[in-house]
């Protein structure tokens, strides 16, 4: 791992697209895109400081809100641009911070402190505005796929509940009461099947099946609290195969969600619901956990997405091959990137490998 204690600039926000091949990073006077892929950057502009960039997939559309230390770019202000022309197309504003901004083709979702926004992205029409405990934070999880299009939002300041809210059809799905210390991350996955939840006390990762709103599985991260900075689960059309967390501890956290579902659907041919009994409720086999120690300066905060798994056939001889894959790219908010490749075979012994990093700050359009 490079020196990252030579970087002089903190980095104030970091969001990866919808897809994960594009990502955003912002500072003191610019934000930069850059493709997840090559590491090339894609796009830069120094018009000061924004605490939120958020993509639209792969498009030259931008949502954007400053972070007030200049008077033009206040943080009660989200602006949309295109990238290929630097000129906004629309504002909104509001009478609070905004705290958080969510998109898909169809939806844009803005969060303030006690209310969330719901628009039509086509025409900025208001659809509903969700009133919402405090969330001063501006926690939410967004899954952009329009069959499965949710949102997550705390919903207790004092417990580990979560508000799961249609975006579509513009009503309330379900409250999922996560756990018992307020919430600390939440993530949804792509297709919106899952969402899972991290405490303040951040011992334990829990799956839900948001369908259903039911808890499906746990995971112990650790024995001692940490501060858990992200949660992402792998691409996937069903359940995802990894759920990767990152912490205040500078380990990366994977978590085989698929390899311990099938180990215990041996017992049942049904799906999750019926393969995981309500009796279940708290850390499955350890051995579906595997840690990258020391992977990021603790303390410092990381945010980490699983962008690809590939799983390679058996061979004449299964216990030889590297059955999952997974690409885990990280973003430190010292401002590296770090590119990991995590094999695990069916054993389930896993190794983690790193492909690249480089300093963030250094790399300019060519």
């Amino acid at each position: 791992m490079a020196n990252q204690s030579s970087l002089p600039s903190p980095i104030y926000c970091v969001s990866f697209n919808q897809d994960n091949s594009g990502f955003a990073i912002s500072w003191k006077d610019s934000f930069k895109i850059f493709d997840s892929t090559t590491g090339r950057l894609c796009y830069e502009r120094a018009a000061g400081a924004f605490v939120i960039v958020e993509m639209l997939y792969s498009s030259d559309l931008l949502a954007v809100v400053g972070a007030g230390e200049q008077a033009s770019l206040s943080p009660r202000r989200l602006c949309l641009f295109k990238t290929t022309t630097g000129l906004p197309l629309r504002e909104l504003n509001f009478l609070t911070s905004i705290l958080a901004v969510r998109m898909n083709k169809k939806r844009l979702v803005v969060v303030l402190l006690e209310k969330t926004f719901v628009y039509d992205l086509n025409t900025l029409v208001m659809l509903d505005t969700i009133d919402t405990v405090p969330n001063p934070k501006g926690l939410s999880a967004f899954s952009p796929s329009l069959e499965g299009c949710y949102l997550a939002v705390p919903a207790s300041t004092t417990k580990g509940a979560v508000l799961v809210y249609n975006v579509m059809d513009l009503q309330s799905h379900s409250e999922i009461d996560a756990h018992r210390s307020p919430l600390a991350a939440i993530a949804l996955s792509s297709n919106g099947m899952y969402i899972a939840t991290a405490s303040e006390q951040g011992t334990l990762i829990r799956v839900h099946l948001v369908s259903e709103a039911t808890k499906s599985y746990s995971f112990r991260r650790g024995t001692y609290p940490s501060t858990i900075y992200s949660l992402s689960f792998g691409p996937s059309t069903q359940l995802p195969d990894i759920l990767i967390a990152t912490s205040s501890s500078g380990s990366i956290h994977a978590f085989s969600l698929s390899l311990a579902i099938n180990q215990r659907s041996k017992r049942s041919t049904s799906f999750l619901g019926s393969v995981l009994p309500d009796s279940v409720s708290d850390a499955l086999d350890p051995a579906h956990h595997h840690v990258l120690q020391n992977a990021v300066s603790s303390g410092i905060r990381s945010y980490a997405v699983v962008r690809k798994i590939d799983k390679l056939e058996g061979t004449s001889s299964p216990s030889q091959f590297t059955s999952l894959r997974a690409t885990v790219s990280v973003i430190t908010y010292n401002g590296y990137f770090q590119e990991y490749t995590l094999s695990i075979n069916n054993k389930n012994e896993s190794l983690w490998t790193m492909e690249r990093e480089f300093n963030l700050f250094s790399i300019t359009t060519g």
